[in-house]
């Protein structure tokens, strides 16, 4: 069976509370939009000439290829960030790179790194990036909180 390639993508975030850091984790699946889909965690490559979109509807229970930061906590107060950054090559044929980073810090900083994390992919891959995206979100922990930030692959 051959498998194929994704053609489109999204950026997703969510963030949720709930009595449990799972359950606080599948409020922030189902506050990104995934919750009811089965994630299948891949490295971070987009295919080439993938397009990206603003929203893909997922047919629930289907197996997803995502590539996502996320972090949860139990810790009330405590400040929690996940983002994704997506790097587009320059050429369209190339593919393109996302990197993920989840921290207890502030979104600004995990931003940064993530960013970051994709000049430097870049840089050591020897190629070039027209534009890079980046999409987080932060949180503070009421009870037991998490956040999730993820790059979406489907098909159009």
């Amino acid at each position: 069976m051959m498998v194929q390639n994704p053609n489109i993508f999204s950026l997703v975030k969510g963030a949720g509370e709930g009595n449990t850091v799972l359950n606080a984790f599948d409020q922030a699946l189902l506050n990104a939009g995934v919750g009811d889909t089965n994630l299948v965690r891949m490295s971070s490559i987009i295919p080439p000439n993938c397009e990206l979109v603003d929203e893909i509807i997922l047919p629930k229970g289907a197996l997803i290829p995502v590539a996502y930061a996320a972090i949860q906590s139990d810790n009330p107060g405590e400040v929690i960030s996940a983002a994704i950054g997506v790097g587009l090559p320059e050429n369209e044929g190339e593919p393109g790179l996302i990197m993920e980073f989840e921290d207890t810090a502030p979104l600004t900083e995990v931003e940064a790194v993530v960013r970051q994390m994709v000049v430097d992919g870049y840089e050591y891959r020897n190629r070039k990036y027209r534009e890079i995206l980046t999409l987080g979100i932060e949180h503070t922990v009421v009870k037991k909180g998490a956040v999730y930030a993820a790059a979406v692959l489907w098909y159009k």
